[in-house]
């Protein structure tokens, strides 16, 4: 199958010399479409419009042997997938759109996805929607058709990036590989695992440039405050960064940073983590990796192409401040149903500012932001410090080295044992005291204390965010976990003044044990 022509970014041409092409077309389409979306078929008689809505059909339900009768006669044939019901309908025979109701339509439509032939029989057509036109290109060969897929509206997003995608896997030789969906996380990027048919896999990582929310202070938006990285560029810069220092990143096989695409190494499942737990020597070598990072005398400006450079941002006051308002926006009025006063809040910030003004006034490094265990990868067939593999650092800063550490011995999707964690910590520290003589053993505890709090006072914040704004309850169930990590941090003494404004605001979090 190759693409023809392209009009405009919602708009894809697609050459189909024959039956096995149109399958191929419908597996591509299987990523565009879901529940509640509307597929609208258009083209002659004999175009092929049934025969692609079969193959598309039988791709959707994961069975190529599946009987999918037309509905010519019967004018709709309903299907039950494994996520949403499918809708198959031929309108021709419809006279007036009144008609639609006697079928059950609206019963059987809601929350389906809707494939329908002669769709202009139905009246006005929503604004959301992906038509496939075919037409015969019988000059070509008899099963020849040209189909020209067109997204309205939402869905001309979705066009444009498939598209986009299936350009960048020709180009890089992947076209041929079977895409499998990976289950996210609670970022907006998506993972596809990329296999071909003699065993080679990669990861195909979908990010697209960060929309920029509103301004909240000084005219900037949150994500632009807490130094997220906004497209692509910075995870392509710290990928090669990283490998150039001699670390564990997968390679770039390609990419493409306008649309937010890039093929990469698979390093496949193996975690530093079973169902027991950290595996205390996977987390030993994590904990390696970061005391030789950190010993290093690290770029702050790291290259994305031969022509472009990206400029690591410092995780600064503005940065750290607005992370801990996040628990009083989303876990204190949701999760504690504590409604704070503005002096409250104002005694918070206050309160904080001192103890971050004494990490960011201390020697920086790469601070990777992300680095625990479902971003770890095991690679056993690899030596000493690569056999941890780094899968996620996009939102990279140059800041203190302290805040990695206790994000990965402080892990908030799994215990990490108190002894473990002091174990590795001690581990860590002599290690850095090894490497640089000068280095301050308490100076970096206090700091591991401070940027402690600070992770799991946003975590606590971004979890209730993820529950109540974006649906996601599962996150829910690390709350008490990440709620005992902020007590231990807040025990230490330097800390007093703050434990006690979450003694009077926010109990929960020091009494909670469950």
């Amino acid at each position: 199958m190759a693409m023809i022509q392209t009009h405009t970014d919602n708009v894809w041409t697609i050459d189909l010399p024959d039956e096995a092409a149109t399958q191929e077309l419908a597996q591509r389409i299987v990523p565009l479409v879901g529940a509640n979306d509307l597929i609208t078929l258009s083209g002659d008689l004999g175009a092929g419009k049934t025969t692609f809505a079969r193959a598309l059909i039988r791709a959707l339900m994961k069975d190529p042997e599946l009987e999918v009768p037309s509905p010519t006669f019967t004018l709709m044939q309903v299907y039950t997938s494994e996520n949403f019901p499918i809708v198959h309908a031929d309108l021709y025979r419809i006279r007036d759109p009144s008609e639609l109701a006697e079928l059950g339509w609206d019963e059987a439509s809601d929350g389906a996805l809707l494939m329908v032939e002669w769709a202009e029989k139905a009246g006005t057509l929503p604004p959301d929607r992906l038509d496939i036109s075919l037409i015969l290109a019988g000059h070509r060969g008899a099963e020849h058709r040209i189909a020209t897929i067109t997204g309205y509206g939402a869905l001309g997003e979705r066009v444009e990036r498939e598209r986009n995608i299936h350009s960048l896997l020709q180009r890089s030789g992947w076209s041929d590989a079977k895409r499998s969906y990976m289950q996210g996380d609670a970022s907006v990027r998506a993972y596809e695992r990329l296999e071909k048919a003699d065993g080679s896999r990669a990861i195909l990582m979908i990010s697209p440039p960060r929309p920029d929310g509103p301004p909240i202070r000084y005219g900037k938006s949150y994500s632009s405050l807490a130094r997220l990285a906004e497209d692509i560029r910075p995870f392509i810069a710290i990928d090669q960064g990283l490998r150039a220092q001699g670390f564990s990143a997968p390679k770039i096989f390609a990419f493409d940073a306008q649309a937010g695409l890039a093929v990469l190494e698979d390093f496949g499942t193996l975690g530093v983590v079973d169902d027991h737990g950290p595996i205390p020597e996977r987390y030993g070598e994590a904990t390696s990796v970061l005391a030789a990072l950190h010993a290093r005398d690290l770029p702050r400006e790291v290259p994305v192409t031969d022509e472009e450079s990206y400029y690591i941002p410092r995780y600064d006051m503005d940065a750290l401040l607005i992370e801990v308002e996040l628990i009083l926006d989303w876990y204190a009025p949701h999760i504690a149903r504590s409604a704070l006063s503005s002096g409250a809040r104002a005694t918070f910030l206050n309160l904080w500012q001192p103890l971050l003004e004494k990490v960011c006034a201390a020697p920086s490094t790469w601070s990777l932001r992300d680095y625990h265990s479902p971003n770890l990868i095991w690679l056993p067939e690899r030596e000493g410090l690569q056999k941890v593999g780094i899968i996620d650092f996009q939102d990279c800063v140059q800041g203190h080295p302290a805040y990695d550490l206790v994000s990965l011995l402080q892990d908030a999707r799994v215990d990490v044992p108190d002894e473990l964690e002091l174990k590795l910590l001690t581990h860590y520290t002599r290690q850095r005291r090894h490497d640089t003589p000068e280095f301050d053993m308490s100076a970096f505890a206090m700091s591991y204390a401070i940027l402690g709090a600070q992770r799991a006072t946003k975590i606590l914040g971004i979890f209730a965010r993820l529950d109540r704004r974006d649906g996601k309850p599962q996150y829910l169930a690390h709350l008490p976990r990440v709620e005992r990590y902020l007590a231990k941090d807040l025990a230490h003494p330097d800390l007093a003044a703050l434990r006690a404004w979450y003694e009077e605001y926010l109990p929960r979090i020091l009494t909670s044990r469950s």
